[in-house]
């Protein structure tokens, strides 16, 4: 018996395709408000419903023919869920391509359906961390409390994956993006809410998904997200689901590799009154891995954590 669902994401090396493994053997028992690193906590989620549709044929021999053998002749796995809240992680999971970040625009700059041309970043200097950025007395005065920021490099002709710490895009060549100095700030996961400023250093809300942001990165402005219907890239991710039961017992299904199977999507509940709350409805399809143990393909690991003087 269990209550409600509580979701888990970490990011996926799309260059060497390598997705961060979860051990339940060794943190299965971790606190739901604490997730071991990378994991980030993405919070209560509904509907959560997980599909098997591995089909399983039988080997037939003789005559008359006769299932001699059973054979797993496709193997795939979707997960349906409806996220609690909305954020920048919520986003990007639901959101079929590119999650962007809306820039605050240089002044005078052309409108665009994902933003505008961006305002010159403010480049960081050497002592930030991964919840503070130092950027000096001078250019701390052009951000206030309450701000919102992308920490990143400049895009300067990079080709591939684009992105600190997750894989946010993937850019063909410089001039599908316009070789935009900004663009990487753009796309990135690596944002935060400023809290607090002094001594030319933005106290973070959070620590950024990147972690501790060398000197050379820059910091850009932004007033909230945008994602778009369309596009070619897919993100990819490493998810957790976790179900604590009534009696102390968990449920962990770790799905090393999912990716989103549908657009940006919503779902209205309607509550008291006129109002309405609107979810974040995510889809995707698990990919496969091998498991280390036997070289198996599998695409989800299934633990069962008994509680304390449970049968077994």
């Amino acid at each position: 018996m269990t209550r409600r669902v509580r979701a888990y994401f970490a990011p996926v090396d799309r260059v060497a395709g390598v997705p961060t493994v979860f051990d339940a053997a060794q943190t299965g028992r971790f606190s739901l408000d604490a997730p071991p690193v990378p994991w980030v906590d993405l919070g209560w989620c509904s509907k959560f419903a997980r599909s098997c549709e591995t089909k399983v044929g039988g080997l037939t021999t003789g005559a008359p023919a006769m299932v001699q053998s059973q054979v797993r002749s496709q193997v795939q796995a979707t997960v349906q869920l409806e996220f609690q809240s909305w954020g920048k992680l919520q986003l990007a999971l639901a959101s079929g391509s590119q999650q962007m970040n809306l820039l605050q625009t240089a002044v005078g700059a052309a409108a665009n359906g994902s933003g505008g041309l961006a305002a010159a970043a403010v480049p960081l200097v050497a002592g930030s961390t991964a919840t503070s950025l130092s950027v000096g007395a001078t250019a701390a005065a052009q951000f206030q409390v309450g701000a919102l920021v992308a920490v990143d490099e400049d895009y300067v002709a990079q080709v591939g994956f684009v992105g600190s710490g997750v894989s946010a895009a993937y850019v063909s060549s410089p001039s599908s993006v316009g070789n935009d100095i900004n663009y990487v700030r753009r796309v990135t996961l690596n944002v935060g809410r400023v809290v607090g400023i002094a001594g030319g250093v933005l106290q973070l809300g959070g620590a950024l998904l990147a972690g501790a942001s060398p000197s050379g990165m820059q910091v850009s402005p932004l007033v909230g997200f945008v994602d778009r219907e369309g596009g070619g890239f897919f993100q990819e991710w490493s998810a957790l689901f976790v179900m604590d039961g009534e009696q102390g017992d968990r449920v962990i299904y770790h799905y090393p590799r999912l990716q989103t199977t549908q657009g940006s999507a919503e779902t209205v509940e309607a509550l008291a009154g006129p109002l309405e709350r609107v979810k974040l409805a995510g889809a995707f399809r698990a990919l496969p891995v091998k498991d280390a143990n036997d070289g198996e393909t599998v695409v989800c690991f299934r633990s069962y954590l008994p509680g304390a003087m449970r049968a077994v």
